[in-house]
């Protein structure tokens, strides 16, 4: 038998960085100290989330992977707590800005990074303005304890992404968020999305068979013409897309959920899914551009 415990957290930032920084890494201790050997992080936690407005100011945020403080001190605590720890953060990189995942495995080495590939572009989710496509294409990580899949937010919305880290040997998916309840600075009434988001992720894990956390962040944040309650509501689904733990949606917090990834594997084998595809018939979802209706923004 072949386990791995994952956890999920989440909080609450502010634009004191080191802050952002200490409490993330509180929490992620707080997780090893559950028995976790994978700790699951929020998307871009070193900051509030900036990209609710259009403002060049955020622009200077972006750090190079060698020189950003949140990817060092998560290398020094996955070394200390032999844990994977993957890393959200906004990356520098060839003259172009990046929503990144350097991925950290136990033991403080990096494996490398994943560079979110789809990226979002209306309002109060401004984040075309900020980040270019990612170039990494979807990879699997071989980290110490689970082949792991990791897709940023916005990636968790495409089944596609799921898929595609499935069949490259994927045993677990993880997706560090930032998705809450916009509305206009007017005070319009906040679409709620929580239910959506979860019930996508939670296809995602059943249709392929595998486990997968999301982490998002909590709070309210305001910009010139948006604000955003983020809903928290971190949660973790087995490999049949039923919820096994969830976090509530104002409280900063950890969990704790451990899989047996040898039973899982005979499921999936069982089921036979993976062996009765018909890759010959799926050429339309190739194709980069559907009806006009459904490309308008």
């Amino acid at each position: 038998m072949r386990t791995v415990s994952i956890a999920i957290t989440q909080m609450a930032c502010s634009w004191n960085r080191d802050a952002n920084i200490r409490r993330a890494c509180e929490m992620a201790e707080e997780a090893a100290s559950k028995g976790a050997q994978l700790v699951v992080l929020q998307e871009l936690f070193e900051t509030p989330y900036f990209c609710i407005d259009v403002d060049k100011a955020y622009l200077k945020e972006a750090t190079t992977l060698e020189t950003n403080p949140a990817v060092a001190a998560m290398r020094q605590l996955a070394r200390k707590h032999n844990v994977v720890v993957p890393v959200s953060f906004y990356e520098l990189a060839d003259n172009k800005r990046f929503n990144s995942l350097a991925i950290v495995d136990a033991g403080g080495d990096l494996l490398g990074c994943y560079r979110k590939s789809h990226i979002p572009d209306f309002p109060a989710y401004e984040e075309a303005q900020y980040f270019a496509p990612g170039d990494t294409g979807f990879r699997v990580w071989n980290t110490k304890f689970v082949r792991l899949g990791a897709g940023v937010c916005w990636d968790q919305w495409f089944p596609e992404a799921a898929r595609t880290m499935t069949l490259l040997g994927a045993e677990m998916l993880i997706y560090p968020t930032a998705i809450g309840r916009p509305c206009n600075a007017g005070g319009s009434e906040p679409t709620d999305s929580r239910p959506h988001w979860q019930t996508t992720m939670q296809g995602h894990a059943a249709a392929n068979q595998i486990p997968l956390a999301a982490s998002n962040r909590i709070g309210i944040e305001a910009g010139k013409e948006h604000r955003i309650e983020f809903y928290g509501s971190s949660f973790i689904a087995g490999e049949t897309g039923s919820k096994l733990c969830e976090l509530d949606e104002e409280t900063s917090g950890v969990a704790v959920q451990t899989f047996d990834l040898d039973r899982i594997a005979a499921f999936r084998k069982y089921w036979g899914i993976f062996r009765t595809r018909r890759p010959d018939l799926y050429g339309p979802i190739t194709h980069e551009r559907g009806p006009e209706y459904l490309m308008s923004r």
